[in-house]
């Protein structure tokens, strides 16, 4: 602003700062502003009708001022929470120091419009990876509480919340009650993700709306949810209108149901289909079981008949049997052995004894020995010259011995007829 400097000793007056303000905002041209009505007030009897036109992806509104005829001329397009396109003028009211759009034309954003931006819009998270299978996370199989984000007691909620709890009755929720289309659902909305997001019991958050038109399920196509829902690090489910209706949430979620009521059957399991499984599976291992123990016990019973189990010291008594036999037949060649030996040796014997000089001196025979005076044997006489007379003799027969003394010689004639001298004994 131009104009004399300002001090605390010369301070502009309030009108003055107004009035430079709105010569400022008189310089502004007329311009083209895009966003939703968040109020709408026209008031039968008045020329002027008050509206406040909000940017949908931020928390930012416009006072917007219209001739009356203009809001009842536009028709059903002129309702909160549609998407509109305006023309203006900014312009300041000195006396209540605010500043609004003077319109003079409204027009109605179309579906083919919006259906474009939503597919530009889809694109683009597209492109930046978000709706990428990978990043998807699976919801517990069980959750211990289940956050559930959706209008109040609507019949979303009920139907997320009477399935679940048929399925599985100790089932707990945190509902968080928002707006669900209009203006103030978007910042509600991601208000409550955020809640949820942070709190340590819930496991599942899930977003649920009822069916609606395009313009009623745009915000769950907004750019600042679908971003809020990639950030979320709990398990999202998107359970927005009925099949045909697929917003930008139902790609970004981590798991899109068609309605809120398939939202309710796939937050939790069932439990009668879980008893029931829990049930098979018992008499599935009671029957297993079982089997296995009938097979050991026919395998138990098929060892224990066999011989060397059922008598056992059957074969200990057929081998003692074996070695009493082996026994008895070493036993037995040993004692024909030991006979033939005392056999031979009896044979033996008798030869000796036959041969012996025992048996040669009972026959009549003796031995004659000369005494002589050294140790050692007596020398047995086989020849006459070996004596002489005076010589000592020892003459062994056969149950004794007798001492002799050689005497003189005798004249003798062998069988030759040779004459020979003979020693006498006495």
């Amino acid at each position: 602003m131009s104009g004399s400097p300002t001090s605390p000793e010369q301070p502009w007056p309030v009108r003055t700062v107004a009035r430079k303000i709105a010569e400022w905002v008189d310089r502004l041209g007329a311009v083209w502003v895009e966003g939703q009505l968040a109020q709408v007030t026209a008031r039968a009897g008045t020329g002027t009708a008050f509206l406040v036109l909000r940017d949908p992806a931020a928390d930012v509104s416009l006072q917007l001022t219209a001739p009356i005829g203009l809001v009842r001329d536009a028709g059903p397009a002129v309702a909160e929470g549609n998407r509109v396109v305006v023309h203006g003028k900014p312009s300041f009211f000195l006396g209540r120091g605010t500043l609004s759009l003077r319109v003079d034309d409204i027009r109605a954003v179309g579906i083919g419009e919006l259906l474009a931006r939503i597919e530009r819009l889809r694109r683009l998270l597209a492109a930046e990876g978000l709706f990428d299978p990978a990043r998807k996370r699976r919801p517990p199989f069980l959750p211990r509480c289940i956050g559930l984000i959706t209008g109040r007691a609507s019949a979303a909620e009920r139907d997320v919340v009477t399935n679940a709890q048929a399925r599985w009755p100790a089932v707990r929720f945190r509902i968080e009650p928002v707006a669900v289309q209009g203006p103030l659902a978007v910042p509600q909305i991601v208000d409550a993700l955020g809640a949820l997001d942070r709190d340590p019991e819930v496991d599942v958050i899930v977003l649920a709306r009822g069916g609606g038109s395009v313009e009623d399920l745009l915000p769950f196509s907004d750019e600042t949810l679908c971003r809020a829902v990639a950030d979320c690090r709990t398990p999202v489910v998107s359970a927005i209108g009925h099949e045909p209706d697929t917003p930008l949430v139902d790609h970004v979620a981590d798991v899109r149901c068609s309605t809120p009521t398939e939202a309710g059957r796939r937050l939790v399991p069932d439990i009668a289909e879980e008893t029931a499984r829990i049930a098979e599976l018992r008499n599935r291992a009671r029957r297993a079981l079982a089997g296995w123990v009938d097979r050991e016990e026919r395998l138990l019973s098929a060892l224990r008949n066999r011989p060397v189990l059922a008598e056992p010291l059957r074969a200990i008594d057929a081998r003692a049997e074996e070695v009493e036999r082996l026994r008895a037949a070493a036993r037995a060649c040993i004692e024909r052995g030991l006979e033939r030996r005392t056999h031979d040796l009896e044979h033996v014997r008798a030869r000796l004894a036959a041969l012996g000089p025992a048996a040669t001196l009972a026959r009549g025979y003796a031995i004659v020995q000369r005494v002589t005076d050294g140790a050692g044997p007596l020398p047995v006489l086989r020849s006459v010259d070996e004596v002489a007379p005076g010589d000592r003799l020892r003459i062994r027969v056969c149950d004794g011995a007798v001492g002799a003394t050689v005497g003189e010689p005798d004249a003798v004639r062998d069988g030759a007829g040779t004459t020979r001298t003979k020693a006498s004994t006495t």
